[in-house]
């Protein structure tokens, strides 16, 4: 909005010209999503602890959670308006990978709004049933996989990180490849979302990851230059990235240990969304397996056990996720969580070297 507002008006006066710069405007997108988290923030929780919106606790969890039961819940809300309005104000509204991957964040956290509104109407830790929940979140990414495919300028090609002459092109099967990406990570998420601060760590840290790749993919001569593909329009989600970052930043302040508020299921499934819907239209897909590293290694955990125990009775870790198994070994909850941010960080640094390793 301001975008479209104020460069227009760099033909009289030079110094608005600065707002045809995506950096420019990646950087205030970023301010002005902790400005809102730091107005808004309070409010919000007061407002969650008026209504009574506390979080349920599941019973089978490890006995440290129990005194958590009743913390606002919902507060991924306040990380959503936190993302939207700075990507109204600062990015060109007139590309479409901007209204995509705003379309999934919403969407995505549409569902996880009425997942946690049923668990705390019903009082228990249920919400919605996963049928239900993966219904929706695929109807949703399947759409944004359809316009993506049919939107002239995007290709099905796919990337890989250390291989960049290894492109094959998916064709119509890019859409279902999509989907997969895009929920899965948001699952990924919604599973790492268990202690105070684990989940939103990470996720600042792959959304700057991707900050960077959305700017280079968008650039013609930075990918030509770094042999990657380019994606033009991309890189105005640089500007979504950067509110991605303010976003999480704010909500830390919230959500660090102990935890003030929880973002419950509306703020883990946006997230990924979001992510996993980035990293499709960047082309870089395939390198969220490294970005997000902690995710994969959260829902691969759970895989295992839940795999584990069907076939052979037995379990892998003392309780999955594995974030858990290393509370129920003795780990202090935030020894866990800063060393899973200080993986994520290595991870991120890997990541970004495949933009010149081949």
């Amino acid at each position: 909005m301001l975008y479209h507002l104020l460069y227009p008006l760099h033909t009289q006066y030079s110094v608005f010209y600065v707002f045809r710069f995506i950096p420019f405007r990646t950087i205030y997108a970023a301010i002005t999503a902790l400005v809102i988290s730091f107005i808004i923030g309070p409010w919000l929780i007061g407002k969650l602890q008026d209504l009574q919106i506390g979080q349920s606790i599941r019973k089978v969890g490890p006995e440290s959670h129990f005194k958590k039961e009743g913390t606002p819940t919902m507060g991924g809300t306040l990380i959503l308006l936190a993302i939207v309005l700075p990507t109204l104000l600062w990015a060109d509204l007139t590309n479409i990978y901007v209204w995509v991957t705003l379309m999934v964040t919403v969407g995505f956290g549409a569902v996880g709004f009425v997942d946690d509104y049923r668990k705390v109407k019903l009082k228990n830790s249920d919400g919605l049933s996963a049928r239900q929940k993966m219904f929706w979140l695929i109807l949703i990414s399947l759409a944004g996989g359809l316009i993506l495919y049919y939107y002239p300028p995007f290709r099905t090609t796919l990337a890989f990180p250390f291989f960049k002459g290894l492109r094959p092109d998916l064709g119509i099967f890019y859409i279902p490849f999509a989907v997969l990406v895009i929920v899965g990570a948001s699952n990924a998420v919604n599973l790492t979302d268990g202690l105070d601060g684990l989940a939103i760590g990470p996720m600042i840290i792959a959304a700057g990851t991707y900050l960077i790749f959305a700017y280079v993919a968008g650039n013609a001569k930075l990918s030509d230059y770094l042999q990657i593909s380019s994606v033009q329009g991309a890189g105005e989600l640089s500007v979504l990235c950067g509110a991605m970052v303010g976003a999480g930043l704010g909500f830390l302040w919230f959500n660090s240990y102990p935890a003030q508020v929880f973002m419950g299921d509306v703020g883990s499934l946006s997230l990924g969304g979001a992510l996993g819907t980035i990293a499709v239209i960047t082309k870089q897909e395939i390198v969220l397996v490294i970005v997000g590293g902690i995710f994969v290694l959260e829902a691969l955990s759970v895989i295992f056990q839940v795999t584990s125990f069907r076939l052979y009775g037995k379990r892998i870790f003392r309780m999955a996720p594995i974030h858990h198994h290393f509370e129920l070994k003795g780990w202090p909850e935030p020894k866990i969580i800063v060393r899973f941010w200080i993986i994520s960080i290595i991870l991120a640094l890997v990541a970004l070297s495949t933009l010149k390793l081949r």
